[in-house]
């Protein structure tokens, strides 16, 4: 059931404290923490406590958990003092999603050129 954390999820795993992680913020509803292949000096994954398979599923269920996600983005690249930045969801295996339990991807620290590759 969407909300409830799964036994499979790697990520309700973090949430649980059953799998170790690089935690940078933590909040009553989400958690925050270093992404282990990173992209950008700063990457970091931003993540609800409660499973959702996707960001298209988060929003759809929780407005308010969605809205929480993007503050959270917002607050670590404040706390790693980036100017600018890039959040990004990967929704479905076609557009990299590899864990499906909805992530925002917090990058910055260097030059981001679009398109990405």
């Amino acid at each position: 059931m969407t909300g409830e954390a799964r036994d499979d999820c790697l990520f309700c795993k973090i949430v649980a404290g059953t799998i170790p992680a690089t935690i940078v913020r933590e909040t009553e509803t989400t958690v925050a923490f270093r992404d282990i292949t990173p992209q950008a000096p700063t990457h970091v994954l931003v993540i609800p406590k409660a499973h959702h398979e996707n960001a298209a599923a988060l929003a759809s269920a929780d407005p308010a958990l969605t809205a929480d996600l993007l503050r959270e983005a917002q607050a670590v690249a404040d706390e790693d003092k980036l100017d600018s930045y890039r959040v990004v969801f990967n929704t479905g295996a076609g557009a990299g999603q590899t864990v499906f339990h909805v992530h925002a991807h917090v990058l910055g620290g260097r030059g981001l050129h679009w398109p990405p590759g």
